[in-house]
């Protein structure tokens, strides 16, 4: 629902700071308006993505659809960095040499600030779940955002960091060129909105690239899931971890173990499937494999919570 209006909001914004372009001629409305129609088109990615992910494993995909978020992602990235970094590197780069003044500068800031309002109402929603999932995590906000494999979250949190920041830009290059009569400020705000996006295109497009090549769990929730299969009742000892992260918050889980009493083989097959169902149960875990521990691996330690 969130990426569903921001794109609603990211539509309005683009046609009023287009129209808004046109009337006053200005190089940073022309890269604010670009900057919103690449996010509006974004948010059509993100959508697909949050979808796709969604689909539940079959024969074919037993580790799930969930990395397919991770590439419609950064297929979005791309199009900030294309549609909206270069093509206001590029204008701002042409209306360095014009000479001409503001023209309805007032057009402009009413768009900036209607703009601004609701760039900041969606922002606020993203920073208010981010902060709430850090503390669950007992992290940072800004270490919770480049982490997470929520890839929604994260692009929707530093799209609307980026569009308020532009938006600061903008206005702030407008009202120079306003007060100095040198257009070259206003071309200065459409340059610097473009590196902005391609700053925040290269951190999007690097986090969706690690997720898609195997990124592993962060040491907390390793040790959170490594506490917690020694929680189970017919599990002593955990010699091998290994976490995946296949999807948004879905984890792939491969594990050796140890389990309690020595029975025979076809028993401990059966028990090991037993709590690999168990531990499938969880929201949060896509897959899970189990295999037994040789006697002489040493136990793995895992920090307290």
């Amino acid at each position: 629902m969130t990426v569903l209006l921001a794109f609603l909001a990211n539509i309005l914004v683009a046609i009023a700071k287009t129209v808004a372009a046109v009337i006053t001629s200005s190089a940073s409305m022309v890269a604010e308006a670009a900057h919103s129609w690449a996010d509006a088109g974004n948010e059509v990615f993100l959508l697909i993505a949050d979808r796709r992910g969604a689909k539940t494993k079959d024969a074919r995909h037993p580790l799930g659809y969930g990395r397919n978020a991770f590439v419609w992602s950064l297929i979005a990235a791309f199009g900030i960095f294309t549609a909206g970094s270069i093509v206001s590197i590029m204008h701002g780069i042409q209306e360095l040499s014009d000479t001409g003044p503001v023209e309805s500068p007032v057009v402009a800031y009413v768009v900036l600030g209607i703009a601004f309002v609701l760039e900041g109402a969606s922002f606020t929603q993203a920073m208010v779940k981010s902060r709430r999932l850090a503390r669950q995590g007992g992290t940072s906000t800004w270490d919770f955002v480049l982490d997470t494999s929520d890839t929604t979250l994260r692009a929707v949190f530093f799209e609307d960091s980026a569009a308020l920041i532009g938006l600061v830009l903008a206005g702030g290059s407008i009202l120079l060129h306003q007060l100095t009569g040198v257009a070259a400020w206003d071309a200065i705000g459409s340059i610097l909105v473009g590196i902005l996006l391609g700053v925040v295109a290269v951190i999007l497009i690097g986090r969706n690239i690690a997720f898609l090549v195997g990124a592993t769990a962060a040491p907390k929730l390793r040790a959170r899931v490594g506490r917690a299969l020694l929680g189970l009742d017919q599990i002593e000892r955990v010699t091998y971890l290994h976490i995946e992260y296949v999807g948004p918050n879905r984890l792939f889980i491969v594990a050796e173990v140890d389990l309690a009493g020595d029975a025979r083989e076809h028993d401990v097959a059966r028990r090991l499937r037993d709590v690999e169902q168990r531990i499938e149960a969880h929201e949060a875990v896509e897959t899970v494999v189990l295999s037994l521990s040789v006697d002489d691996e040493p136990s793995l330690e895992f920090a307290p919570a």
